[in-house]
């Protein structure tokens, strides 16, 4: 599609969705695709690009809608094949977190462990909630999070885990955060780009991620489908993350294939989970964020991920702990999903087998400087 093209596309698409609450139109999936095609080119005009975000969220986005931005966001991917049958992709929201220490990032070398690879993504800090991303847990830790998708297969084939960053699968993407920031609130981009798949396994792909709110389950799994995965673990974590509550029920949304998607509950206990906490503690001598802001996070987010990395790489030593259970929390979702337990419980020991005796340990280490 030219630039013009492209162009004339924005301006019907904002004339459809910016008319009021009254008057405002949906956007097929072809508007929706050719206006964000607008978004992510060299011609798009900042003003523009926000008027249109902001309208389709005071709107509520519809599927199709959410479907075609993913689709010109998947357009303008650098993508990559991984050498090897299946894949998890370990989808966090990007925003990060705030209210405990994520453990995410160490998830894709305890499945590694467990003979399953897999790899996560994101980036370095976003808006709405700017938390501790899996970005900045990582680089503290030691890996580096600056490589292509290329050298992130790579990493796979050789070690069965990576990290993968938006600047490096998604420039033009990433190019919006500047933008994102000044329009502060939450954009249809903070829903799909977690979904936009930029690894892929030889045969399968499979899709871990998570939600809070009750009405996205199956928007994330239509989003899910529409981007190809094969299979979708979809469960509402802490924040929204991949990790469900270590005290309460979760509820976990799957599909494999063209089948109908199910609802299971989950239940820490049923791994013989039992902790007094949501999730891993934010320690309470954090030392407060260096630039006052009452909209971002309150505390020094570098100085958490620092500790997050340091808790996280003792979880996978063995340390036992709120680290460690959610490391084994996650990873065996994954590892009942893919049939590698029968069990929530039985995949429970594999993960605890791999974490007490070093081997995830060492295939992050592989990785860390």
């Amino acid at each position: 599609m030219s630039s013009t093209a492209t162009e004339r596309a924005m301006r019907e698409a904002i004339q459809k969705v910016a008319t009021g609450p009254e008057y405002s139109k949906d956007l097929t999936f072809e508007e929706a695709r050719a206006a964000m095609r607008h978004v992510l080119s060299d011609q798009a005009d900042d003003v523009r690009t926000a008027v249109f975000l902001i309208a389709l969220r005071m709107k509520r986005e519809t599927d199709a809608e959410n479907r075609g931005i993913l689709a010109a966001i998947q357009e303008n991917n650098i993508t990559a094949e991984v050498d090897v049958d299946e894949l998890v992709d370990v989808a966090d929201p990007y925003d990060g977190h705030s209210r405990g220490l994520p453990m995410n990032a160490f998830i894709p070398a305890v499945l590694a462990a467990c003979g399953v690879p897999a790899f996560c993504h994101g980036l370095e800090k976003v808006g709405p909630k700017y938390g501790i991303t899996a970005h900045k847990v990582l680089k503290a830790a030691g890996v580096n999070v600056n490589k292509s998708p290329a050298e992130a297969a790579a990493d796979i084939a050789a070690h069965g885990w990576a990290y993968v960053d938006q600047a490096a699968f998604a420039p033009r993407l990433h190019a919006l955060i500047p933008l994102r920031e000044r329009i502060i609130k939450r954009q249809v981009i903070t829903t799909v780009e977690v979904l936009t798949r930029p690894l892929n396994g030889r045969q399968k792909t499979h899709l871990l991620t998570g939600y809070v709110h009750k009405a996205y389950p199956p928007v994330y799994t239509s989003l899910a489908r529409a981007a190809g995965y094969d299979s979708a673990m979809i469960v509402r974590g802490v924040e929204g993350g991949v990790i469900p509550s270590l005290q309460q029920p979760a509820l976990l949304h799957t599909y494999h294939g063209e089948a109908e998607a199910e609802v299971t509950e989950l239940a820490p206990q049923a791994l013989g989970i039992e902790q007094s906490t949501r999730a891993v503690p934010l320690p309470k001598d954090l030392p407060p964020a260096p630039a006052a802001d009452d909209i971002a996070t309150p505390f020094d987010v570098d100085a958490a991920a620092r500790i997050a990395a340091e808790t996280g790489q003792a979880a996978l030593r063995g340390e036992t702990g709120p680290a460690y259970d959610a490391l084994v929390y996650a990873a065996s979702i994954v590892l009942q999903h893919l049939g590698r337990a029968d069990s929530l419980a039985d995949a429970g020991e594999m993960v605890r087998h791999v974490l007490n005796n070093g081997q995830a340990a060492e295939r992050f280490a592989a990785l860390a400087a």
